[in-house]
C-alpha cells in the first residue's frame, strides 16, 4: 500500500541499518582493542572468568618477584659468608704459624693482634650485612618468602656467624699452646660457616625452582585467559567485512525507502 503518513519500509530499513552499525562498531572496537570482551555485555560469564584469571596471573607474577627478592637476600648473605670464610682461613693460617716454637713472644704478639682484628672484622660483617634492613648473620630468626596461597611459603633461617656463634670468642694465639688449641676451634668454625653457606645455597636453588614454576604457571594461565578474552582477528575481520556490506546496503535501501512517498505526490498532482 502506498502511503505518505507512515513509511514502514523506511522504518524497517532504518532498524536493520542500526543493527548493522552496532555490529560494525563492535567489530571495530574488538579489532582496535585486541579483545573479544571489552565490557560485561560482550560476555558476562567470560568476563567474570577472565578477571579471576587476571588476578591469579598478577599474584603468580608477584610471587615470582617475591622469590627473586628472596634469592637476592640470600645472595647478599652468602656473599658476606664468603668473606667470613676467607677470614677464618686466614685466622687458621695465623694459628698454624703461631703454633711453632721458632717465633719470639714479640712476633707471636703481632700475629695475635692480627688474629684479634680479624675476629673483630667477622663480628662487624655479621652485624652490618643486611638486605632491606634485614640481617641474617647475627641471629637465627626465620623469615618467610611468600609466593602464592596462604601456605605457599619457604622459610629461611638466619645464621649466627659472629665469633660467639662460631665459637671463636675465646680463641687466642698469644702462645704456642693456645695457638695449637685454636686450630681445632677454627676447624669447627670453618665447618659451621661452610654448613651455613650450603644451607643458603640450597634455599637459593629451591627459590630458583619456585620462580621457574611460577613463571610457567603464569604463562599457561595467561594462555587460557587469552583464549577467553582475546579477539580472533581472522574471524572478526570476516565479520567486519560482512557488517560493512550490510551497512552499505542498508544505507542504500533506506535512501530508496525514503524516496517512495515521493511516488504518492505524483498521484496527488
Amino acid at each position: 500500500m502506498l502511503t505518505i503518513k507512515n513509511n514502514i519500509m523506511a522504518m524497517n530499513a532504518g532498524r536493520h541499518l542500526d543493527r548493522s552499525y552496532e555490529a560494525l562498531a563492535t567489530s571495530v572496537e574488538r579489532l582496535s582493542s585486541g579483545l573479544r570482551i571489552n565490557s560485561a555485555k560482550d560476555d558476562a560469564a567470560g568476563l567474570a572468568v577472565r578477571e579471576l584469571m587476571r588476578a591469579d596471573i598478577v599474584a603468580l607474577r608477584q610471587g615470582a618477584r617475591n622469590a627473586q627478592d628472596g634469592i637476592s637476600l640470600l645472595q647478599t648473605m652468602e656473599g658476606a659468608m664468603q668473606t667470613i670464610d676467607d677470614l677464618i682461613v686466614r685466622m687458621k693460617q695465623l694459628a698454624e704459624q703461631a703454633s711453632t716454637g721458632v717465633y719470639s713472644s714479640a712476633q707471636r704478639t703481632l700475629m695475635d693482634n692480627e688474629f684479634d682484628e680479624i675476629a673483630s672484622e667477622i663480628d662487624r660483617i655479621a652485624g652490618s650485612t643486611d638486605f632491606n634492613g634485614i640481617s641474617m648473620l647475627d641471629n637465627s630468626a626465620t623469615i618467610s618468602v611468600h609466593f602464592g596461597g596462604m601456605t605457599d611459603t619457604i622459610g629461611v633461617a638466619g645464621k649466627i656467624m659472629t665469633t660467639a656463634g662460631l665459637g671463636l670468642s675465646t680463641a687466642s694465639i698469644g702462645t704456642a699452646a693456645s695457638a695449637i688449641a685454636a686450630l681445632t676451634t677454627l676447624d669447627n668454625a670453618i665447618q659451621l660457616a661452610t654448613t651455613a653457606r650450603a644451607d643458603f645455597g640450597a634455599k637459593m636453588n629451591r627459590l630458583e625452582n619456585t620462580v621457574e614454576l611460577l613463571d610457567t604457571e603464569a604463562e599457561n594461565l595467561q594462555a587460557s585467559e587469552s583464549r577467553i578474552s582475546d579477539v580472533d582477528v581472522a574471524t572478526e575481520m570476516a565479520a567486519l567485512t560482512r557488517h560493512q556490506v550490510l551497512a552499505q546496503a542498508g544505507t542504500a535501501m533506506l535512501a530508496q525507502a525514503n524516496s517512495i512517498p515521493q511516488m504518492a505526490l505524483t498521484l496527488l498532482g
